[in-house]
């Protein structure tokens, strides 16, 4: 489930996503953020922002939860540039912003659903995102949301507007089909386990 969720995360973000100039949420949205403003190397920044939240992640979740996100990672990183290298398909959507937006956020809400539902996550901002649903309460979708949509807006001072409001669109598509994917079937969030001595109190959201 994890692989193929993966897989398909890859598929869509370089045939929808960067095949028709969508943009980037999360820690890819922010590392391009820094790469604007301040000229930091994106890789550099995306290790900075994904460290932390990893051993955060090993301490409140446990080892297997980060080994598993850290096999998702690489999986998507290899799928993608096997996409990138040798795929021969191009979906040509930029006349029709609309349906790659619909595409983009069906696919990757599914695929990033299903790396959650696996027990793994996609990257940093996922386990952040996920963290801070099971926290709050909020379904993971609409965190999802949460996050991507802030670093879109913060985005517009460098990207074209249109892309960005259609990426915006993908992205509230994606959320609740992450919502759905992770909770079907389930009546609720799995509460967040941490370590006895940390008193963090669990709570739960409604699927």
């Amino acid at each position: 489930m994890m692989l193929f969720g993966s897989c398909l995360l890859a598929f869509a973000y370089y045939h929808i996503n960067f095949q028709n100039g969508l943009s980037e949420g999360g820690f890819v949205g922010l590392a391009l953020l820094g790469k604007y403003l301040l000229n930091l190397p994106p890789a550099l920044t995306m290790i900075a922002l994904d460290v932390p939240i990893v051993l955060l992640a090993w301490f409140l979740k446990g080892r297997k939860f980060v080994l598993n996100t850290l096999f998702s990672s690489l999986a998507f990183s290899a799928f993608y540039e096997l996409c990138e290298q040798f795929s021969p398909l191009v979906i040509d959507l930029r006349a029709n912003l609309p349906l790659a937006a619909l595409l983009s956020g069906l696919l990757t809400g599914i695929g990033a659903g299903l790396v959650l539902r696996a027990g793994g996550a996609s990257g940093g901002d996922d386990i952040l995102s996920m963290l801070l649903s099971q926290w709050s309460g909020i379904k993971i979708g609409a965190m999802f949301v949460l996050m991507d949509a802030i670093v879109l807006t913060i985005s517009l001072l460098y990207l074209p507007f249109k892309e960005t409001l259609f990426t915006i669109m993908a992205v509230l598509i994606a959320g609740k089909v992450i919502t759905w994917t992770v909770h079907y079937g389930h009546g609720q969030l799995t509460p967040l386990r941490v370590p006895h001595r940390v008193k963090v109190k669990e709570k739960t959201a409604r699927a």
